[in-house]
């Protein structure tokens, strides 16, 4: 029987898609929990890893929480961390507004999962994806974030465009659950000499 690995969100869409990412054969068995963690700010590996530590003291469990950056070249790395309020106040024509002033679109696309074992003694794991893109006239389903204005380099479409097997191949998210899913797949293979 699989252990446990509890991720802590609110966001369905992100539950899905990472269970798609990680898909049938990861080690551990995705459980998810709705808990409100405070909105804090900072760099984003500090806001990851607080984020994490105050998730792991509530489930007391080994815990995996997400935070999701754009980050703007033009505006040097803003929105950023602050992105879910600029979409909620701006909505993705708005974000692509907010560069009409400048020649640079570019942006990158940042997620970064963490994770907590659940032993207060032992440091918080960060596992970052990054996409290059740029910021585009809204284009594609509206069901996902910022979707509809980012368009991957090297790709015609925006991610909301994108059918979603396409997506999870390239995008930040999977780029980070790789990562995420190496560490687990060598843990798994260590717990399973040892024994």
């Amino acid at each position: 029987m699989k252990r446990s690995l509890t991720f802590v969100t609110g966001n369905a869409k992100k539950l899905e898609e990472l269970k798609q990412i990680l898909g049938p054969t990861f080690p551990r068995e995705i459980i998810s929990a709705k808990i409100d963690l405070p909105e804090l700010q900072g760099e984003i590996d500090e806001i990851c890893i607080k984020k994490c530590l105050e998730a792991s003291s509530l489930v007391k469990a080994p815990v995996i929480v997400e935070d999701t950056c754009l980050c703007f070249n033009a505006l040097k790395g803003l929105p950023g961390p602050y992105i879910k309020w600029f979409l909620g106040n701006l909505g993705p024509e708005g974000l692509y507004k907010l560069l009409a002033g400048f020649e640079d679109k570019t942006a990158q696309a940042v997620c970064t999962f963490a994770y907590h074992s659940g032993v207060e003694s032992e440091e918080v794991l960060l596992f970052k994806g990054i996409t290059n893109g740029e910021i585009v006239e809204p284009r594609g389903p509206r069901d996902f974030g910022w979707d509809p204005c980012f368009q991957p380099n090297g790709f015609s479409q925006t991610y909301a465009e994108m059918p979603k097997e396409e997506k999870n191949k390239i995008s930040h998210r999977f780029k980070a659950l790789d990562l995420l899913r190496s560490h687990f797949s060598i843990e798994s293979n260590e717990t399973e000499i040892e024994t």
